[in-house]
């Protein structure tokens, strides 16, 4: 385990993450730079780099990965089937839940203040984490590796979400219950937007007559927004 120079609570050091999930990195520098957020850099100057190139590569290696594992394993989806099961599949929230699955936010390197504020458990957090780590498998090892890791945990999330059909877009079917209810529009608000230009974040409510249903985080404005129409959902469901 190892500490920040601030004497924060201990993470996870990058080889026992490597060692507890399996994956033998040859390039340990790359491992740690793929387990650094920003806001560990800014406390540690000594620190070379934080991981957000490794996210943008992360985030393009997923894409074509999932893009290909869904063609070979539904040959008889649509383009647009297929688009949507993917979009479901890479989406913040589907990221974090895999995030979560390998114990990657003990191992992720944060600032105080980050770390303080639950950094390790939220979803924007652990969603780049785990693309940044991807991007590591694929630089160490290339996309076999990385279809070893990341294979494994698509099957049994893609057939839940045909069976929920949850790959149809959330906002449309947020919009179709709440008009079956008698109740408003949904209405979609910024609330934030944080991070460097080529990786923002931005933070979305959704509202229906003036009344916080759901909160969601993505890349983009569009993403966001059906992951909070998808919270909304959620919520609405277990009601």
């Amino acid at each position: 385990m190892e500490q920040s120079n601030q004497g924060l609570l201990e993470t996870e050091s990058p080889q026992d993450f490597a060692r507890r999930i399996g994956l033998p990195f040859s390039n340990n520098f790359l491992l740690s730079r793929a387990l650094t957020h920003r806001s560990f850099l800014n406390e540690n100057p000594e620190v070379l780099g934080d991981n957000e190139r490794l996210e943008f590569l992360g985030d393009a290696v997923l894409d074509f990965l999932v893009g290909s594992w869904l063609y070979k394993h539904f040959p008889e989806m649509s383009e647009g089937e297929l688009t949507r099961l993917r979009s479901a599949l890479v989406r913040t929230e589907q990221l974090a839940v895999f995030a979560r699955q390998i114990g990657l936010g003990a191992a992720m390197r944060l600032g105080r203040g980050e770390s303080q504020a639950g950094g390790r458990e939220r979803e924007v957090l652990l969603c780049g984490t785990f693309e940044a780590l991807v991007g590591a498998i694929y630089v160490d090892h290339g996309m076999e590796a990385v279809q070893a890791f990341v294979e494994p945990m698509l099957g049994p999330v893609a057939e839940a979400i045909i069976a929920k059909h949850k790959d149809q877009d959330p906002k449309s079917r947020l919009q179709e219950l709440m008009q079956s209810q008698g109740l408003g529009t949904p209405q979609y608000r910024t609330i934030s937007e944080t991070g460097p230009e080529h990786s923002k974040v931005f933070e979305v409510e959704v509202l229906v007559n003036g009344e916080i249903h759901g909160q969601g985080a993505g890349h983009s404005k569009q993403s966001a927004a059906k992951a909070a129409a998808e919270a909304a959902l959620a919520q609405l469901e277990e009601e």
